[in-house]
């Protein structure tokens, strides 16, 4: 990991704090708490800690920790559970438990190490997929709808942007690569595509913030 990488997560990790207290302002200033802001904020703390601990360590080979397998699975749970809750509340509650029941699974299978490759891959994929397209549509349905505002797309763009870097990562633990995507240009670019992807979050939560006033 270079310096640039440390410094361009430290702008992660300040973006992510900004839109965690503008989403508490706007907790604390409604009087009737909107809890999906409670979801949001954990997946924001979430992606804070995780890029503390890449700067602390400098390196990128913590990505392949248990406890950052788990932890990464929090950030689009976390996400998917407020997009939920907010926009299909009908719903929440067995979202809320099929999500707690993905993280003891993935706790289970990628924290601890239990079951076979396959299993673990199965149930990392299963998890990670509802999650991801949950934050994909959601954004683009609600401003669509008339929901939320046009600019709440750009969560859709943020969450395009991991699921880029999520995937080419994953095929390289697997041995392979995707298209151009060497290991080599996987790290170069994993620092600005988290930035790129919370500054597209954070504007996304801004304009739905604003709209809201």
């Amino acid at each position: 990991m270079t310096l640039f990488d440390q410094i361009v997560l430290l702008l992660t990790g300040l973006t992510a704090i900004y839109i965690t207290f503008r989403l508490w302002q706007e907790y604390q200033a409604k009087s009737e708490k909107p809890l999906q802001n409670i979801y949001y904020m954990l997946s924001f703390i979430v992606l804070l800690v995780a890029g503390l601990l890449l700067i602390f360590l400098k390196t990128w080979d913590v990505l392949n920790y248990p406890f950052i397998l788990v932890v990464a699975y929090m950030i689009p749970l976390g996400l998917s559970l407020g997009l939920v809750t907010e926009f299909y509340n009908s719903y929440a509650k067995m979202y809320l438990i099929f999500g707690i029941i993905g993280l003891i699974l993935i706790i289970f299978t990628k924290g601890l190490g239990m079951g076979s490759p396959g299993v673990k891959a199965f149930t990392s994929a299963i998890f990670h997929s509802v999650a991801g397209l949950i934050i994909f549509f959601v954004p683009v349905v609600a401003a669509k709808s008339g929901k939320a505002p046009s600019g709440f797309v750009f969560v859709t763009i943020g969450a395009l942007l991991i699921g880029l870097g999520g995937i080419a990562l994953a095929f390289l633990k697997g041995g392979g690569q995707l298209l151009f995507f060497s290991a080599e240009f996987v790290f170069a670019i994993l620092s600005p595509l988290l930035l790129l992807m919370t500054l597209s979050f954070t504007y996304g939560f801004m304009k739905k913030i604003a709209a809201s006033k």
